[in-house]
């Protein structure tokens, strides 16, 4: 594979395959969103994701003018980068889908490396002919470049600012400056050729709500979680958020154990994660060579090592790799845990989610859960378009489009939380993390 040609053929789909894209609309829409009527709420046809629909999207709410706001800045004579929030995978690409199907049926979409090529060839002929580009660590020009190109026919390109999905669909993460970079290059390519070209890029939001009181579900979960981690159950009668706090106590007392710090349980919990934190980014940037263990991306610092560092031991290798995983758990917990009193059922659903991904693995069970997560319940998902930024009347650069990104893409879920809690449309519990 020498040259991005090679490359590009290999991970990159420049023809989508239009009878599937086609094809997968309803697919999407009854197998993996909705479910079947009546056997969706049937037991024991209730428990098949099929019969239930894989992600239990009951509902779709996303008004007329999003969706003509979205259709306006998509077609031929502009380059549009289609971007959402990222709060839970593979629901992700259902809602996606769902969304780009009505405005951009053809556009191309970023996953990363392992979806598109991890899962095997046919996996990968599948993700290809749904013209999905993989994001390959250290060897993204390629994609870049195709991406670039596809959205200036018109087409379009989707991918998530945020990275990597977080498990927090209230809180937008610091995003990367992909979406807003190859806007610009692709407008001053346009531009070259037609001087009344235009760019957007569009963001998008979702915000999945529960349509029925789930607690007894949540509970199930957590017991499972604790079971699985070899964790105490706390006293009867504890609530989704109490148990929910009580594991990220107690992996928390685990990491600070092996650190050689006593846990002070009556210290507030964020001053202990950062605590930990602090020490993990310290060993880190120790094993990589990094001088600024507290500011540098150390993550990233020591996947680049990983990649370039020649000579090493598996010994060594395997101690920067699993510090760098540990310090990744870590931080994946952050201030939106405790920015809030009350911590809603969605809430507590996502931090068990998250839980599940970054410390439970081994079984079919936990292999299965990662890839496909299944809901608590059936739920409501809430679509909106916030106004779209017209790169070609933007005056920042790629920063401050990006920062712009974020700050409309928050704009966008505070309104929504804002409309649910008004009127009543969120179960919630006294937040541990908070006090």
């Amino acid at each position: 594979m020498e040259g991005s040609a090679s490359r590009l053929n290999i991970f990159v789909a420049p023809v989508p395959n239009r009878p599937l894209i086609a094809l997968m609309t309803p697919v999407n829409r009854v197998l993996m969103l909705k479910g079947m009527p009546l056997l969706r709420d049937l037991p024991p046809f209730n428990r098949i994701p099929g019969c239930r629909g894989v992600t239990n999207v009951r509902e779709v709410d996303f008004p007329q003018a999003d969706r003509d706001r979205l259709s306006a800045v998509c077609g031929q004579g502009m380059a549009t980068f289609l971007t959402p929030n990222h709060p839970e995978f593979f629901t992700d690409w259902m809602i996606d889908k769902q969304i780009v199907s009505k405005v951009a049926p053809l556009a191309a979409s970023w996953a990363t490396n392992g979806v598109v090529n991890g899962l095997g060839r046919l996996a990968q002929k599948f993700w290809l002919a749904n013209n999905l580009i993989a994001q390959i660590p250290g060897n993204s020009d390629a994609a870049r470049d195709h991406s670039v190109g596809w959205a200036a026919q018109g087409h379009g390109v989707l991918l998530h600012p945020e990275g990597a999905v977080g498990w927090h669909g209230d809180w937008v993460a610091p995003l990367m400056p992909g979406a807003a970079e190859m806007a610009l290059e692709a407008l001053e390519r346009g531009r070259a050729a037609d001087p009344a070209f235009r760019a957007f890029v569009a963001p998008m939001v979702w915000k999945l709500v529960f349509l029925r009181d789930v607690e007894a579900e949540l509970l199930a979960e957590c017991a499972y979680v604790e079971r699985r981690l070899k964790i105490a159950a706390p006293p009867a009668g504890a609530d989704p958020a109490g148990r929910v706090h009580a594991i990220y106590a107690a992996l928390l007392a685990r990491d600070e154990e092996a650190a050689g710090v006593v846990p002070d349980e009556a210290r507030p919990f964020p001053a202990r994660l950062e605590a930990s934190v602090s020490i993990k980014k310290a060993e880190l940037a120790d094993l990589v060579g990094s001088p600024d263990g507290e500011t540098a991306d150390l993550p990233r610092a020591a996947r680049r090592w990983l990649r370039e560092t020649t000579g090493t031991t598996p010994e060594a290798a395997g101690r920067v790799k699993a510090t760098a995983e540990a310090l990744q758990r870590l931080m994946r917990l952050g201030p939106f845990a405790w920015a809030r009193d009350r911590m809603t059922q969605e809430e507590a659903a996502e931090h068990i989610k998250r839980i599940r991904n970054d410390y439970c693995a081994g079984t079919f069970r936990d292999t299965l859960n990662r890839f496909v997560p299944q809901p608590a319940g059936p739920r409501r998902a809430i679509i909106r378009v916030p106004e779209p930024i017209a790169v070609h009347d933007f005056a920042g650069d790629a920063a401050a489009l990006t920062a712009e990104l974020r700050r409309r893409l928050q704009a966008a879920l505070d309104a929504i939380n804002a409309g649910l809690r008004a009127g009543g449309g969120l179960r919630d519990y006294s937040n541990p993390f908070a006090g």
